[in-house]
């Protein structure tokens, strides 16, 4: 990757609407040349997809909540990861060092939403031997922004 690759990135991060030919006006390069770059960015799986980012509560998931996950045996990771795939209100999964197995992020509509996800779903799976639940009152930061941290080459 280049300093024109990572423009490309930074810039698609921002606005995924941006038009090849704004970025190629940007980086002062031809339609066709920064089609293939994000081809390429696409093909190495460096450009994952193209989402809209949307207002969570505009859609009625008012309550972000961070739920820390004990598993009593790593063979139940698998069965675990496999089920939170299964459930919209879990946005993030990361399996974790410390004190939990798994950390998730989760948006749910209301307090009652959020205690069917814990109680009636997280608690059932096998091999869960404790959650532990931090509700956030307020947002300060949510980004999808990833800056690239590699050397970059001369083009």
């Amino acid at each position: 990757m280049d300093a024109i690759d990572i423009h490309i990135l930074e810039r698609l991060q921002h606005d995924g609407r941006a038009t090849q030919l704004e970025l190629a006006r940007e980086v002062g390069l031809s339609q066709p040349s920064v089609a293939e770059r994000i081809r390429k960015l696409e093909e190495r799986g460096i450009i994952k997809g193209y989402a809209a980012r949307v207002d969570a509560s505009a859609l009625g998931k008012e309550i972000t909540a961070f739920v820390g996950v004990s598993i009593e045996h790593p063979r139940y990771m698998d069965e675990f990861a496999a089920a939170v795939h299964r459930l919209d209100d879990i946005l993030e999964c990361h399996r974790v060092a410390g004190e939990y197995s798994y950390l998730l992020k989760v948006k749910c509509a209301n307090p009652a939403a959020l205690d069917d996800l814990l109680v009636g779903f997280l608690r059932t799976l096998a091999g869960v031997t404790r959650t532990h639940t931090t509700i956030a009152l307020r947002s300060i930061k949510e980004s999808t922004l990833v800056r690239a941290s590699v050397a970059v080459t001369k083009t």
